[in-house]
């Protein structure tokens, strides 16, 4: 599925994001990108879903070299990023509605999909509510709602924890795992937490100071 392959990234000519970073993540495999803030988890997600040009280096996904990587055509893909995009002034409802259009579904059936969804979320009650009066923990879990009407091949998600409490994040997890932790879907999440890398990832990553290490002990 993934290949990456000696990548650099570079912010500012002192500074590497990311430093010689090899490594291959196989189809359907659970893998967690661990390490402190800053250590080059966020910034290889950002290139895998092509948010960011690599300074130098190799990166393929379903054998196709990355600048080349069409999402619409080549792999579906899904990334939750740290700080959710929505239409903040939109309703849940709305921010459903507007990414089921491009489904190209009849109304019936983007109304029967969304109500599906809250249902099964239960997330009702969330319905009417504009997305810039949600708690973290309910965009978050917003998120993951809009992801799962796609059937995607690969899901990305960053750092999403750390702001929660313990039971969110064991809420957070568990639809992850519902959802995501499928025999088809190549699952990749970063976190600071080893034990959230344990509850999700078969494989896990160690990063630090942009590079790839052993160990964090």
């Amino acid at each position: 599925m993934i290949l990456v392959k000696n990548l650099y990234l570079k912010y500012i000519r002192e500074y590497f994001a990311l430093f010689d970073i090899s490594l291959s993540i196989s189809d359907g495999e659970k893998v967690a990108l661990v390490g402190q803030e800053h250590s080059g988890k966020t910034s290889l997600l950002r290139i895998l879903a092509k948010l960011e040009k690599p300074s130098k280096g190799e990166v393929y996904i379903k054998d196709i070299p990355i600048k080349k990587l069409n999402f619409k055509y080549d792999v579906q893909a899904g990334y939750i990023p740290a700080s959710p995009v929505f239409f903040a002034k939109k309703t849940v409802y709305e921010n459903f509605k507007y990414i089921l259009k491009y489904q190209k579904l009849s109304e019936a059936d983007i109304e029967n999909k969304i109500n599906e969804a809250l249902i099964n979320f239960n997330i009702e009650k969330l319905k009417d509510t504009k997305i810039k009066e949600l708690s973290l923990f309910e965009k978050y879990l917003i998120s993951i709602v809009r992801l799962s009407f796609r059937n995607l091949e690969l899901v990305l998600i960053d750092n999403i924890f750390d702001g929660l409490t313990d039971e969110e994040k064991e809420k957070i997890i568990n639809v992850i795992k519902e959802k995501f932790v499928t025999e088809k879907t190549t699952l990749i999440v970063a976190t600071t937490d080893k034990k959230i890398a344990k509850e999700l990832a078969e494989r896990n990553i160690y990063f630090s100071n942009g590079s790839i290490v052993e160990s964090l002990d």
